[in-house]
């Protein structure tokens, strides 16, 4: 008992001795104009606050630079974007969309084919046309269902299903989400190696427009190639909106080797912008992340329409995609010119 208390008067006299061989150091120090926060490299906490809120690394032992980040300031601009105006306006856009189309069928009912089935059809989509359109329709119905169960299935599903269900059913989505991505890029580019011949705007389409595309009114007939207007308008949103969003979803499965969005606003700024460009690569993730749950909302709301009309908006449109043979009536009321140009390709004699 004696030896464990004299180690601890030994202890206490050793602390004595060196803090009081310390205090003339510091003072001597503080007297010279040297301030505490000197042994850090900065000169006050406010500075050390905004060093390590602009999620800066500094000099670091970690292999990861990512992982010494402290705080990532940027982080709670992204979470309250997206969470804030692109899960709300996504939400409303959906519900808007389903209650426009839901009211137009009320009013216009089903669009028939004003001259009735004729028996006769036309061969409008070949095989290939076919497979491209179901590869990209197909895997981009399950990536809009497994994105938006991303998005709202915690206020949605979750609820109703329950924590283990919705955990397997939303693990299962990831990686269906991730893999038939590339079945969608596949389907995209053969959809526009196939169809942007068709798709090149011309004056014809102006006219379709000016009458409504004939769906407002019953027997308004406007005429039209292969695609019209329309159908111009929805394919060049795939293309253009698919591309962007395939090269997000990119960015994202490979994360921290791209720098899409600098690279982009560095090419805006040489018509003219003032953009910045100097992102982080966790910056550059939250961008794409964003970008790509916004352009996948608007290319969502245009296919739901895309998909009424094709199916039950409209009768005879199924049978475009489905058999590649449709009517020869509701080919010649929707696509006219389009009638007459393979009729004179069948008339012309074989060389």
């Amino acid at each position: 008992m004696m030896q464990a208390n004299a180690f601890r008067i030994l202890a206490l006299l050793a602390v004595l001795l060196c803090g009081a061989t310390s205090l003339p150091t510091d003072a001597a120090a503080q007297q010279a104009g040297a301030v505490p926060g000197d042994a850090l490299g900065l000169n006050s906490d406010t500075d050390l606050w905004r060093f390590v809120r602009t999620g800066n690394a500094g000099s670091t032992q970690m292999k990861n630079e990512l992982a010494a980040v402290m705080i990532q300031s940027e982080g709670d601009n992204y979470r309250a974007i997206r969470n804030g105006p692109i899960s709300a306006f996504g939400g409303i856009g959906l519900i808007i969309v389903i209650f426009v189309l839901g009211l137009f069928y009320m009013v216009r009912g089903r669009i028939k084919i004003d001259s009735g089935p004729s028996g006769a059809t036309i061969l409008r989509f070949a095989t290939i046309d076919r497979f491209a359109h179901w590869l990209m329709a197909g895997s981009f119905i399950i990536l809009g269902i497994t994105g938006l169960n991303m998005l709202y299935g915690r206020y949605v599903l979750l609820p109703v299903i329950g924590k283990d269900a919705f955990a397997a059913l939303t693990a299962a989505g990831k990686y269906a989400h991730n893999f038939l991505a590339f079945a969608f890029m596949a389907g995209l580019a053969l959809s526009f190696l196939l169809w942007v011949r068709h798709n090149i705007p011309n004056k014809v389409d102006w006219q379709w427009i000016k009458m409504g595309g004939g769906i407002v009114k019953k027997g308004v007939h406007p005429p039209a190639r292969k695609f019209n207007a329309g159908q111009k308008i929805i394919f060049w949103a795939v293309m253009i909106g698919g591309l962007s969003v395939s090269m997000s979803g990119i960015a994202l499965m490979f994360p921290f080797q791209t720098t899409m969005f600098g690279d982009t606003f560095a090419l805006l700024n040489g018509f003219g912008f003032s953009l910045p460009t100097d992102f982080t690569p966790l910056q550059e993730q939250q961008l794409n992340q964003l970008w790509h749950g916004f352009v996948s909302l608007v290319l969502i709301v245009m296919i739901m329409a895309h998909i009424y009309i094709g199916s039950v908006g409209m009768e005879g449109a199924l049978d475009a995609m489905n058999s590649g043979h449709v009517d020869r009536n509701w080919a010649k009321e929707h696509h006219s010119l389009w009638v007459e140009e393979e009729d004179q390709k069948a008339a012309k004699p074989a060389e």
